[in-house]
Parts: C-alpha cells; sequence; structure tokens
C-alpha cells in the first residue's frame, strides 16, 4: 500500500512539473497590447503542442467583462449587445477605474469602510454584450425547481433568531476562504481575475488566481470515480472535439457553492454536470462556454459564454487568503462582543 502511494505522488509531481515547464516558453512568445481580435466564421487554427494538441496556454483573465452582469436586464429582451449610450457608461466606469491606479491611494482612498479600496480594481477593455448568461436567449438564469425552492425555504427559515455570525458556519465557503466552486472562480469580479491554462502531454491544468484552487485534467478517456467521492470543484475530465477542448465536471459537493459571483447564488445539487469548452479563436482570444445542468436546482439547462483576452503581462498575485482573514475573525469577535453588552444590558434591567 506504502508503495502504491508513492508510487501515485510521484506521476502527480511528474505531471505537474512537465505541465508547469510547458508553459513558460509558450507564454513568452505570447503577442500582448494588442486590441482583442474579432473572431470570425472562418476557422481559426490554434498552434499545436509538441505532443498535437491545440495550444490553449497563457493567462486568460475575466477583466473585460467586469461590467457585464451575469444575467440580462429583463429591459433588454433577447437584444444582445447595449445600446451605445449604456456602452458609453461602461466606457467611463472603466476609464475611472483606471485613473485609480495612477492616484496616491493615502490621497484619496484613506477612509476606512468595508470596501477595497479603488486602486485594487482591475479593468479592461468594456465589452458590448448585455449578459454572460447566453442560454436561454432571454439572457436570465431558468427557474428553481419545486425541490430548490423548498431547500431555500427550509434555509431560510433554519435562520429565523439566529445571528448572523455565531458560528463561522455562517459564512460562506468564499469568506471562510475554502472554495468558490469552479464556475465561482472563473466569473470575474472586482479583482484578482487570473485563470491560468497550462499543459502537458495528456493533461490540462486550470490554475485560478483568487483562492488559488487549480484543476488537473487528464484527457485519456479514463471515467469519473464512484459517485462517494466528491469535492468542491467537482471531478474533471477533458477531450478534444476539433480544436476545442471539452471538459466535463461531476461529482460535486452539493449545496455548497452556487455559480454567482465567488461561488454566490443558489446552490447547486451534487447532481450538477458541468461541461465548458475553450476554443481559442484567434492568437489572442479564447471563447469560453459553460452549461449547467443540475434538473435538481434547476428546471432546464442554462449556459454562460465569455470571450478572454491572452494578457502575459497579468500578474497573478498570491492570494493568502486565511493569512489575511481578518474579517472572520472580527466578525466572530464582534458578535460575542454584542451578546455580552446584551446580557449584561438585561441582568442591569433586572436590578
Amino acid at each position: 500500500m506504502r508503495q502504491r502511494v508513492l508510487t501515485s505522488l510521484m506521476v502527480l509531481t511528474a505531471v505537474l512539473v512537465s505541465v508547469l515547464l510547458a508553459t513558460i516558453p509558450i507564454v513568452g512568445q505570447a503577442p500582448s497590447g494588442k486590441a482583442p481580435s474579432k473572431a470570425t466564421k472562418a476557422a481559426y487554427t490554434p498552434p499545436k503542442l509538441p505532443w498535437g494538441d491545440p495550444d490553449l496556454q497563457g493567462l486568460w483573465p475575466g477583466t473585460d467583462l467586469i461590467e457585464v452582469p451575469l444575467q440580462r436586464d429583463p429591459k433588454a429582451g433577447e437584444r444582445i449587445e447595449v445600446t451605445e449610450e449604456e456602452f458609453a457608461q461602461r466606457q467611463a466606469k472603466a476609464e475611472r477605474t483606471a485613473a485609480n491606479d495612477k492616484v496616491e491611494y493615502v490621497a484619496k482612498d484613506s477612509k476606512v469602510g468595508i470596501n477595497p479600496p479603488g486602486y485594487w480594481l482591475e479593468h479592461g477593455r468594456p465589452q458590448k454584450i448585455t449578459s454572460l448568461v447566453v442560454d436561454p436567449p432571454n439572457g436570465r438564469i431558468p427557474e428553481l425547481t419545486e425541490q430548490a425552492k423548498q431547500k431555500a425555504a427550509q434555509a431560510k427559515q433554519a435562520k429565523q433568531g439566529h445571528g448572523p455570525n455565531e458560528t463561522w458556519e455562517d459564512q460562506s465557503l468564499y469568506d471562510r476562504c475554502i472554495s468558490r466552486g469552479v464556475m465561482g472562480s472563473i466569473l470575474p469580479v472586482i479583482y484578482n481575475n487570473g485563470t491560468q491554462i497550462v499543459q502537458g502531454p495528456g493533461y490540462v491544468a486550470i490554475r485560478y488566481e483568487m483562492i488559488h484552487e487549480t484543476k488537473i485534467i487528464p484527457l485519456d478517456g479514463r471515467p469519473h470515480p464512484g459517485s462517494n467521492i466528491k469535492s468542491y470543484m467537482g471531478d474533471a475530465r477533458g477531450h478534444w472535439e476539433g480544436n476545442t477542448l471539452v471538459i466535463q465536471t461531476t461529482n460535486f459537493l452539493g449545496d455548497k457553492n452556487g455559480i454567482g459571483l465567488n461561488g454566490g447564488g443558489t446552490p447547486h445539487s451534487a447532481d450538477m454536470v458541468l461541461t465548458e469548452k475553450w476554443t481559442r479563436v484567434a492568437p489572442d482570444m479564447i471563447n469560453y462556454e459553460a452549461t449547467i445542468d443540475d434538473p435538481k436546482t434547476w428546471t432546464k439547462p442554462w449556459t454562460i459564454r465569455m470571450p478572454l483576452r491572452l494578457n502575459p503581462e497579468f500578474p497573478l498575485y498570491e492570494y493568502a487568503c486565511h493569512e489575511g482573514n481578518y474579517a472572520m475573525f472580527n466578525m466572530l469577535k464582534g458578535a460575542r462582543a454584542d451578546e455580552k453588552a446584551a446580557e449584561e444590558a438585561a441582568k442591569a434591567a433586572k436590578k
């Protein structure tokens, strides 16, 4: 048994080393500072890696999509692009965010608040798309099933008379520095939007900047493990359909993460099947698509699509979440102080 464990560790180490080494020359050769190429009907043929797989390697941050909502404004109907006026507003907001990079933070952001200072916020090239959800055609997440509605009602009922910080388990997995789930890790938020793809023979690795989770995806056709083995990020298996990398992920821990930003929103069930497609459509552009199929939670499958632009100069910072998670400590400490004050006030009232 010991020998089998050691052998498995050696194989995994070899794969990770080969994957990480493979990315160095490729990323270094990637173009930088160019406007994103527009995908056309003419098929783009991506370069191939030495072992023959299409080259998807590089840093593909979601910063261009920060201003794009997950769901479409109902007023837009099935319109897939914003109006010129709406686009101008997005551009102006991106310019204001970019300007914060050049402002001395002590001069503008010295006031204490609950939000991050402006110079933390990332910015990209605004997009005209009205929503990340593209199917259903109205850009809206489908209705919850009756089962999911009952679960939500039960969860709300369980919190009646329960303070928001009685225990650390009252906070989300994201706030606890545990996981944002697969979709919560790639959907664009205000900062730390780095996503890096590295490849090795028979494997693809996808590394996410925030919470620093990494998916290792085998491409050899092996089956998923038994249903008794589950994790926050699920179990991923990949294959190529032409130049498109298709990843199917199952074996999720249910009722933990949602599909929203940072893993928020309605938690998906353990039976969810997530199908992701990565297609390099230009030297500096990948189309990313994800279909969520969870009959226990939503009445029908739904799809998210995002154009991701290559940016080899995007810094992928260490995300020391637990080490800097003073908010969790202070919330619990503050709750205990409130409880003590209420107890002392009740005792004083009896005297």
